[in-house]
């Protein structure tokens, strides 16, 4: 793993933090390449339970580095070439997008700016948590561009389309208070980092697979129909009555204990096909 991103594991809690602070944890593509590496070892690693988006230094992540403006290689002729697009996620998508696919939450602790690519990292989250200071901005339109890092398929779940068009055209820094109040942000806290650990902990003692399996049935069915939903919902449920850690989060509760988990048993949402848990 590239010091680029540092991942450390603790007590079932991975944090994948950006460790560019120089650069304001400016995007560069050896950073895009590290985080998809850091999804990739989250989704491997079925000891894992909940995981942290952090960044060092004072910002979460300030956006793409200018740098690459200048680099042929990234968007001289064809920005989509060398394999990097007509697939999707693509190159330039999947270190945000990929983030909806780990088996597990993901919690973005957010500070300082969080512009472009970065908040589009922080919208691929399952929860955001910003300080006091956070500046929030889809800052593309300010290069003549659409945001193109998955930011049109996250943030229409989050704010009214209106709003998600205003920010898309106008590309506006949004302070923290106006980010909770619009639904841009789950909450704010003073340290933010220290309250997604800590939430990210008091997950990562309930049933991973129970976890697992509600990311999996809200983020596959919550653009379907009622139908179809209830009946992942039903499937989904019934294999967690019974099994051994569902038992044991009974057990616990009545034993007034801690429980202790098996590993979850799923590597990879497959958000498509839900169901298909059902057969491994």
């Amino acid at each position: 793993m590239s010091e680029l991103v540092t991942f450390t594991v603790v007590d079932h809690v991975a944090e994948v933090r950006l460790n560019r602070p120089e650069k304001m944890n400016a995007l560069s593509m050896p950073l895009f390449d590290a985080l998809q590496e850091a999804a990739a070892r989250v989704m491997a690693d079925r000891s894992v339970r909940a995981v942290v988006l952090s960044g060092e230094g004072r910002a979460f992540c300030a956006g793409l580095d200018l740098a690459n403006f200048t680099d042929p290689d990234v968007f001289g002729g064809d920005a989509f070439g060398n394999g990097r697009g007509g697939h999707w996620p693509n190159y330039y998508q999947r270190p945000c997008y990929l983030w909806k696919d780990v088996p597990v939450p993901v919690i973005a602790a957010l500070h300082g700016a969080v512009f472009g690519g970065g908040l589009q990292i922080a919208l691929g989250a399952d929860i955001r948590i910003a300080q006091p200071d956070t500046r929030l901005s889809l800052m593309e339109i300010k290069w003549g561009l659409i945001p193109d890092m998955s930011g049109s398929q996250t943030l229409r779940d989050l704010v009214r389309l209106d709003v998600a068009k205003e920010l898309a055209f106008t590309g506006r820094i949004v302070e923290a208070a106006e980010a909770e109040r619009i639904g841009l942000v789950t909450r704010l806290a003073d340290n933010s980092r220290e309250a997604a650990l800590a939430l990210a902990r008091e997950i990562a003692q309930k049933n991973p697979q129970a976890v697992t399996l509600a990311k999996l049935l809200l983020e596959s069915t919550w653009h379907g129909d009622d139908a179809r939903g209830l009946e992942v919902e039903e499937r989904l449920q019934a294999t967690l009555l019974q099994s051994p850690n569902q038992v044991e989060a009974v057990m616990a509760g009545l034993q007034k204990r801690a429980a202790v988990f098996g590993e979850r048993t799923i590597e990879r949402l497959d958000r498509a096909n839900p169901l298909a848990v059902l057969k491994s």
